[in-house]
């Protein structure tokens, strides 16, 4: 395809217009080819197939296929020049309207509004510290880990006194619900006083009503109960179907197999310090994402460059499958802004770092993942053959692909983030970790 005519005029830092003239004469031959290729397939009655006049075909279908064309020259064209120039570009090229196209002329302009990707600069030790947190299993929560599950393997017993560790077993249905469904929660999880009151003295198979507001202590208690938190308060009716008290199970051996498998743990001591080492796991992993997520939050309010902000929310009312508004896309950009800054910012920090991402890599952490699930579910005699195998099918899917390269990408990122930045540790104990860290 012959090269058309390309320049780029910058509007601003971050805006800029492309220009594309083609030439009558550049896409005459093209159109010519197409119509040629119409005529010989055309059925159109009066004429025999193949033998229709290239004056009827070229005024059936000639502008259609004039304006495919141009098209397809306009976006060769673009996408040559910012590949060429190495023009880095946020969205997509937008074309500016034009009215009334005389598609016989002897040339055609037509402009591209950009939106250029901003110079990022990121400050690598950041000026102010960010807390790297590392959670202790003290002894107060392993033991009352220990006393949770010696709850849950414990023997259920129906009881009418209601103490704080009463289970409640209810019916639930409010207005808007799909009928009614079972819930379990504790005595000690209610917030409102009148509603353990009513429990104390409602008999199996009464019905309770209370709002939502204020009901339970926690809104994930509630969550659970209705399987959705509601944007407002609404009324619940509860019908009591249980009310059970469990009795601790005996730290002995049957109890150690129904919860690590069979012989995996043979004593308390075992017992608690299989506890704390799973705990410990599972709080690494909870610190690390903290960390990540607080110095991803930093590094976006610390980091300062300009976006061009106008040209992105014109674009994004185009960019979906059906169009938007203007304030859509207004509501839109303000919610992503902050997404599309780290993104700048994360792509600044693998270029200068040169952080990249192998299949090798992605494979092992894939092989990692499918381990530790194994072993939650008691596979612990997993071979290198199978991981191989069971790896290899989840990485067919190319979704999981960038899923799992992500996962990567991030640990790269805390790993630079440990090693360059400005980091301060913080030991404490989870229940501390979580008053702090999840603060409002």
């Amino acid at each position: 395809m012959k090269k058309m005519n390309v320049t780029r005029k910058d509007v601003d830092a971050l805006n800029a217009v492309i220009t594309v003239d083609i030439n009558q004469e550049d896409v005459a031959p093209k159109v010519e080819q197409v119509l040629n290729d119409y005529r010989k397939r055309a059925d159109i009655p009066g004429f025999r197939k193949g033998n229709v006049p290239m004056g009827v075909i070229k005024k059936q279908y000639g502008q259609a296929v004039m304006v495919d064309e141009v098209n397809k020259m306009l976006q060769s064209s673009l996408n040559d020049f910012l590949n060429e120039e190495k023009i880095s570009i946020l969205g997509n090229p937008l074309p500016v309207p034009v009215d009334n196209i005389d598609w016989n002329a002897a040339s055609f302009s037509f402009d591209f509004e950009l939106g250029l990707t901003p110079n990022v600069e990121v400050v690598l030790p950041n000026r102010k510290a960010v807390t790297r947190y590392e959670i202790q299993a003290d002894e107060k929560f392993v033991n009352e880990q220990l006393e949770r599950l010696q709850k849950q393997y414990g023997a259920i017993v129906p009881t009418d006194d209601v103490t704080s560790d009463t289970e409640l077993t209810v019916g639930v249905s409010y207005e808007g619900g799909e009928g009614q469904k079972s819930a379990t929660f504790t005595a000690s999880e209610l917030k409102s006083k009148k509603a353990l009151n009513a429990f104390k003295k409602a008999a199996i198979g009464e019905v309770v009503a209370f709002s939502t507001k204020g009901l339970f202590k926690e809104a994930h208690v509630l969550r659970r109960v209705m399987e959705t938190l509601p944007e407002k308060a609404v009324t619940l009716s509860l019908t009591l179907q249980e009310r059970n008290n469990r009795t601790l199970a005996d730290l002995d051996q049957e109890f150690f197999d129904k919860v690590f498998g069979k012989d995996a743990v043979t004593s308390v001591t075992a017992c608690k310090e299989k506890l704390k080492a799973d705990a410990m796991g599972h709080f690494e992993t909870q610190a690390n994402q903290k960390f990540i997520n607080d110095m991803t939050e930093h590094l976006i309010d610390n980091t300062k460059f300009s976006l061009p902000d106008t040209f992105l929310k014109k674009w994004m009312q185009t960019a979906g499958e059906n169009p938007i508004t203007a304030e859509e896309a207004e509501a839109e950009y303000t919610k992503s802004e902050r997404g599309l800054r780290y993104q700048l910012i994360e792509s600044k920090l693998v270029q200068e770092h040169e952080l990249q991402i192998t299949r090798e890599e992605v494979e092992a952490f894939a092989k990692d993942l499918i381990k530790k699930q194994m072993v939650q579910y008691g596979r612990t005699d997993i071979q290198e053959e199978e991981l191989t195998e069971i790896a290899g099918r989840i990485l067919g899917n190319q979704e999981e692909v960038k899923r799992i390269s992500d996962q990567v990408m991030s640990e790269k990122m805390r790993q630079l983030f440990l090693e360059k930045g400005n980091i301060k540790v913080k030991k404490l104990s989870y229940d501390d970790f979580i008053k702090e860290a999840y603060k409002k």
